[in-house]
């Protein structure tokens, strides 16, 4: 679901700048998240990720710009207003003497006053505790817990307000792949059952590519790509790889169009190929590409095609 000029848009942001002294941090920044819409925010260290979501979250006042967030300026957001929004940090490490049961029910008695017939408020906590994969550590001390149980706990913290946008902070960090598969299908799970928005910032390609619509991709504070990675593929690189061995010599070809190439490949040279290889551009090509054009000073802004499907 792409987010559009209606009131399902949860997030809008237009024209943000943010300056520390002399050193500006972002550089009118234009993002929409939808209702239901998981959205990544990518980009090297220092582009600004951190800042958008602090400024997002509530926690840190912009310099200039419009921003609203589930209809309010952050700057002006209530406690009802926070009510609505889940936050999922990198860590957490101040709860481990308390039971997961417990802890949920104490947190979730904040969110009481803020709930209502169309979305009743705190989440009840053994339907969470399933919805996260914890049904059966109810009783459990959580300095006992797994590193994967104990990021789904995490999740657990920022969902039992049932909230209508839910922030993700490099979620997966210290996972090891089986765990990593797990959480993956819990968030891919989220927006379906709660029509849940969420807006996670990683460093894990992959990561974003499976569970986002859209990706946003931030460098030097400045948007410089927003869309679907198929679109992001297709929009900024129209090439395959192509790979092979030819009399025991390794070739890496970049090519438009590999059917035809490869085919004239056999023609020419039959049986000498070998090792073939296609390999299609993917999210991490796209990337690397566009946050060399920006450090490069080749490109400052996305490109017309993906802007008009951010839109």
């Amino acid at each position: 679901m792409d987010a559009g000029d209606n009131d399902e848009s949860v997030i809008r942001t237009h024209g943000l700048r943010m300056r520390y002294g002399p050193l500006d941090v972002l550089h009118d920044v234009n993002l929409r998240v939808g209702r239901g819409e998981v959205v990544a925010l990518l980009g090297p260290n220092g582009a600004g990720k951190t800042t958008t979501i602090e400024i997002l979250e509530g926690f840190r006042r912009r310099s200039a710009g419009e921003v609203r967030v589930l209809g309010v300026d952050p700057d002006d957001g209530d406690e009802a207003w926070r009510a609505r929004l889940g936050i999922v940090l990198q860590s957490w490490r101040d709860h481990g003497r308390w039971r997961v049961g417990e802890l949920l029910d104490h947190l979730g008695r904040y969110y009481l006053p803020y709930g209502g017939p169309a979305r009743p408020r705190p989440h009840d906590i053994p339907t969470l505790l399933g919805q996260v994969g914890l049904a059966d550590r109810d009783g459990a001390v959580i300095a006992t817990l797994s590193g994967g149980q104990r990021r789904r706990l995490d999740v657990a913290i920022g969902l039992v307000g049932r909230p209508d946008l839910l922030f993700l902070d490099e979620p997966t960090v210290g996972f090891d792949p089986q765990a990593r598969r797990e959480f993956h299908d819990l968030v891919k799970s989220l927006p379906s059952t709660d029509d849940t928005a969420i807006l996670l910032t990683t460093h894990d390609l992959d990561e974003a590519e499976r569970l986002a619509d859209r990706i946003v991709i931030l460098a030097g504070g400045r948007i410089i790509a927003d869309g679907s990675p198929a679109v992001l593929a297709a929009q900024l690189s129209r090439t395959s790889e192509v790979r092979y061995t030819r009399r025991g010599e390794r070739h890496v070809e970049q090519v438009e169009d590999a059917t035809n190439h490869v085919r004239g490949l056999f023609a020419a040279h039959g049986e000498e190929i070998g090792d073939l290889e296609v390999r299609r551009v993917g999210l991490e090509d796209v990337y690397m590409t566009l946050v060399r054009e920006f450090e490069s000073g080749r490109r400052t802004e996305a490109p017309r095609e993906l802007a008009e499907v951010a839109r």
